[in-house]
């Protein structure tokens, strides 16, 4: 299974014993939209709830941080999900959230996890038949997985101020990046990039191609060449960034999930302001 998937693609397996398909929507705070509700309105059939906006670790200093091995294997557990499993995730979300999802499961070591080209949007575009309700899974066991992927820490991106080793995109819109009035944000991390993660995406919502991604992290000045950490402003749409470089065939970067509400709340870490020159 490839790590993107097309709708044609799920539509032919519906109902096959081995896929597992998720919803992974979530939606920003004064959205107004509730992502449990509209799934239970509409959803590809055969789909479970992730709850995406549960589906962190409460526990950890880092806002909305990445779950724990325990936490991440109980919350498999109670879907229902069998370890290999082939595994889908999709969302309806203005911020492509089934990418921070498939980020979590790739953390997690699962083998086989896909995100849907386009999500809900074009599959209720194209006229696909959708269910109702919100079945109850049989829980199944779930061990505690590994964690694979290496994760940034705001301890990491202060060092990395001053080692200059890894490049550092921020996925916010060039407002807040900039800090412009009235955007929420003061700014940026000192000498990050600027590649709004809507940028990656066509605008039927389905990913570019792996060349024109490419192209895009290099016309904001990234060498993909050399270390690359993401960032944002919660961790979400950073992942959008990650996953178009996993497109791009360059698996190695590297997630700082504090991000911005980590990183601009501490009144000593160093701010930028303005448009990368």
């Amino acid at each position: 299974m490839d790590k993107l998937v097309s709708t044609d693609w799920l539509a032919a397996r519906l109902g096959a014993q081995d896929i597992v398909i998720l919803d992974a929507s979530m939606h920003l705070p004064g959205s107004e939209r509730d992502a449990r509700a509209e799934f239970t309105q509409r959803h590809i059939p055969g789909a479970r709830f992730l709850d995406l906006a549960s589906f962190i670790d409460p526990g950890s200093s880092v806002p909305k941080a990445v779950p724990t091995p325990a936490q991440f294997a109980e919350r498999m557990r109670e879907l229902g999900v069998a370890r290999g499993s082939r595994i889908v995730l999709y969302d309806d979300s203005a911020i492509r959230s089934a990418a921070r999802a498939w980020f979590l499961f790739d953390h997690a070591g699962e083998p086989n996890v896909a995100i849907l080209d386009g999500g809900l949007g074009k599959w209720l575009a194209e006229g696909r038949e959708v269910d109702q309700g919100c079945a109850d899974q049989a829980p199944r066991d779930y061990a505690e997985p590994p964690q694979t992927r290496a994760i940034a820490g705001k301890e990491n991106v202060l060092a990395n101020l001053d080692s200059g080793e890894a490049q550092l995109v921020d996925a916010r819109d060039a407002a807040r990046f900039a800090g412009e009035e009235g955007s929420g944000s003061v700014g940026h991390i000192p000498g990050a990039a600027n590649l709004p993660f809507g940028s990656l995406l066509n605008e039927d919502g389905t990913y570019r191609s792996p060349g024109e991604i490419r192209a895009r992290f290099e016309a904001a000045g990234v060498d993909l060449d050399r270390p690359v950490i993401t960032s944002c402003n919660s961790g979400m749409t950073a992942c959008v960034l990650l996953f178009g470089l996993e497109l791009a065939g360059k698996g190695d970067a590297v997630l700082y999930d504090g991000s911005w509400m980590e990183w601009g709340a501490d009144p000593d870490t160093p701010k930028e302001s303005g448009a990368r020159n």
